[in-house]
């Protein structure tokens, strides 16, 4: 064998590994893509009886039919009711700061649960959580009336898709933390080396999902998000009508923005979004 053959069959044997490797890669996201997406944590219902700061948490709604942990604010006028969609990781028991921000202010809220979360039965996947969300809307909508959505991260993404599946009904208002434009954008990000668009069954497209929303819809960026980078909050903003928010919280990451942030904000956060 001469030099020139020698070096292409060595050429021909990496570029064979290297095409093994991706596609073992390629098999693997999409066998435990679920596994790498989504980070339930379950825990019993009564252990989430009250927050370290005093919230009065009640499962809701009344009975068997448990979707999630609901926080009235004592005292004053109910200003409206906001649903909150949590991130991929743990449970909506981890999510008492939002209760003890927005109560003060007013607001009643409503921690939703996933299926397959906390102490919910079910099964993972957009499909499942987005149908699923948009039951505790309609439901949320029968006991309380109108209702705000706040996303977080996945939960944007369930938010905005759930408010879609009801035809943006009774929705005056979106509030999407660290969201993303598409979840594919956004896995391709992270693995740019992977066909991610032929791969990712779960789609969670926010920018489609917000197409011809009605309402008031507040984008909020973590400048230094590494999970979900703030382009992709950018991104999702420059999709919308002009005239709509986008906040940005100067030195933040995906998982301590809340850290970043006073009563002032949340306050400010909330000043634009119809009361009922």
């Amino acid at each position: 064998m001469n030099r020139f053959s020698w070096l292409l069959a060595s050429l021909l044997r990496i570029l064979g590994m290297l095409t093994m490797a991706s596609v073992l890669a390629a098999v693997g996201v999409t066998m435990f893509q679920d596994s790498l997406l989504y980070f339930p944590e379950r825990t019993a219902l009564g252990e989430l009886a009250v927050s370290p700061a005093g919230t009065r948490l009640t499962p809701w709604p009344a009975g068997d039919e448990f979707r999630g942990l609901l926080a009235e604010p004592v005292g004053g006028a109910v200003r409206g009711t906001v649903i909150v969609f949590h991130g991929n990781a743990g449970h909506a028991g981890h999510r008492l700061f939002y209760a003890e921000m927005l109560n003060p202010l007013g607001w009643r809220v409503l921690l939703a649960e996933y299926p397959g979360y906390g102490s919910r039965d079910g099964n993972l996947g957009e499909a499942s959580l987005v149908a699923d969300a948009a039951a505790t809307i309609t439901l949320a909508q029968r006991d309380f009336g109108a209702t705000v959505l706040l996303g977080e991260s996945l939960g944007a993404g369930v938010a905005t898709a759930a408010s879609a599946h009801v035809a943006h009904r009774g929705v005056p208002a979106l509030l999407l933390i660290t969201p993303w434009d598409t979840l594919t954008a956004t896995a391709a990000h992270h693995y740019p080396w992977l066909p991610v668009r032929w791969l990712l069954r779960d789609r969670y497209d926010s920018a489609a999902n917000l197409q011809g929303y009605p309402g008031r819809v507040t984008v909020v960026v973590a400048e230094r998000d590494s999970i979900v980078p703030a382009m992709r909050g950018r991104a999702l903003h420059g999709r919308l009508p002009a005239g709509q928010r986008l906040l940005s919280i100067a030195d933040a990451g995906h998982n301590d923005w809340p850290d970043h942030v006073d009563a002032a904000w949340w306050r400010g956060l909330m000043a634009e979004v119809p009361s009922r």
